[in-house]
């Protein structure tokens, strides 16, 4: 069965058949991938009621659709997100991103740090900081109703009470009056494809929402917006963190520096390209 899928997805131009095909077939057995390489070693047979629908699931992802939309999991950090259609899905790189705000908020003194995530689509840095700082008081902003569908999902799932979900935009994001000013470290991942620039990846270009992909001619509309925006939400020695693609580090911090953020740093993720900019109130 494996071999068959490995072989399905290969033609599919997918990345990594090998692993895919496992998660794939635990998804269809509700097992996990760990699990799925032992019964394979074993030699244990596939239950015949599962085999046409892993086929299935495995025709659709040759066709590119999302594996996370498949499953309807994303793993990010320790938790495992509920997403599909209408949410970007979180990426392995944002988990860097994601680390930055959690150091952040870890060396703040207060006894409860105030952290917002802009943009947070699925809720997958808000949920993780709510996760790895259970001190911190965490406010989620996303514009998208179809986003903050997946998000209030999420957030009854790993929010533990400790994290507050507003429909809103970035530009606005309409936070109690009693954090403005006070918030410890502002983060966001937000929309940063040039309008005119198309993913080459079938499964961005056609099943990430648009309204998560491009900001304007340049792709930094939104961090504009986000820059002066978070001037006003930041405290005095707070953070910013932001995502971006690996070409916008000193556009982003040309901007940050001109709006009066101070101390402007790009940093590079796990595969060594440009991928935060963090800059202090």
């Amino acid at each position: 069965m494996l071999a068959e899928l490995r072989a399905v997805l290969a033609a599919g131009g997918i990345e990594d058949p090998d692993a895919e095909a496992q998660l794939l077939l635990g998804h269809a057995l509700g097992a996990s991938r760990g699990r799925v390489q032992a019964m394979s070693v074993l030699g244990a047979p596939v239950d015949p009621e599962r085999v046409d629908a892993v086929r299935e699931l495995a025709e659709e992802r040759a066709r590119r659709v999302p594996l996370q939309h498949l499953t309807g999991r994303a793993p990010f950090r320790s938790i495992e997100l509920s997403v599909g259609p209408g949410v970007f899905v979180p990426r392995p790189e944002t988990e860097t991103v994601a680390q930055f705000a959690i150091d952040a908020l870890q060396a703040v003194p207060d006894p409860e740090p105030v952290a917002v995530d802009l943009c947070t689509g699925s809720g997958a840095i808000a949920l993780a900081i709510a996760a790895e700082v259970p001190t911190a008081r965490v406010w989620a902003v996303e514009k998208s109703r179809e986003a903050h569908a997946w998000a209030e999902r999420n957030v009854r799932e790993w929010g533990a009470g400790r994290v507050e979900l507003l429909l809103g935009d970035a530009r606005d994001p309409q936070l109690p009056e009693r954090i403005v000013g006070r918030v410890d470290v502002l983060v966001s991942n937000p929309p940063y494809v040039p309008r005119d620039m198309v993913p080459r990846d079938p499964e961005v270009r056609d099943h990430d929402p648009e309204l998560a992909l491009y900001s304007g001619a340049d792709g930094l509309e939104l961090i504009r917006a986000i820059s002066l925006v978070g001037l006003g939400l930041v405290r005095p020695g707070g953070t910013l963190v932001l995502e971006h693609a690996e070409m916008q580090g000193e556009s982003i911090r040309r901007l940050l520096a001109a709006d009066g953020w101070r101390a402007a740093a790009t940093h590079r993720d796990l595969t060594g390209r440009d991928r935060a900019t963090t800059a202090l109130r």
